[in-house]
């Protein structure tokens, strides 16, 4: 069975802890409006801490990373993949297991449910992923 949780008003990381352990549960999920998720905080340190992702320069051979997306359905699976056991066996597995959609696919069928506890409620500053990401540079 595959559990559809959908992002919108979520926020990011909250979403990423609770998806990684339904994941380690041999479930497969798949995460829809991605570009919807919220990431809490000030939007200039937000901001701030992205950007110096992509301004940092490797000293050995560039094109062997690090590489950082600026697509919102990749910041979430790299989100997610960073709570995973990524160099395990079982942690692989469970990557492969996830989905990210950006928007609502139409083949998409199951029941959607509710991260409990990743709503935002009371957050006064947050910004969302597809604002984010188009800041970024992403097209989407």
């Amino acid at each position: 069975m595959t559990v559809i949780i959908d992002a919108e008003g979520m926020v990011m990381g909250r979403m990423a802890t609770r998806t990684a352990k339904e994941l380690l549960k041999g479930e497969k999920v798949e995460i829809i409006n991605a570009e919807k998720a919220v990431i809490s905080g000030n939007r200039d340190y937000i901001l701030d801490r992205y950007y110096t992702r992509f301004e940092r320069v490797p000293k050995g051979n560039p094109t062997k990373g690090p590489h950082y997306s600026r697509m919102p359905d990749r910041i979430i699976r790299s989100a997610v993949r960073n709570m995973l056991p990524k160099y395990s066996k079982r942690g692989r597995m469970a990557l492969k297991s996830l989905k990210v959609w950006i928007g609502n696919p139409p083949g998409v069928k199951g029941t959607k449910t509710e991260v409990k506890g990743a709503k935002k409620v009371d957050i006064k500053k947050f910004m969302s992923l597809g604002e984010l990401s188009r800041v970024l540079g992403a097209k989407f």
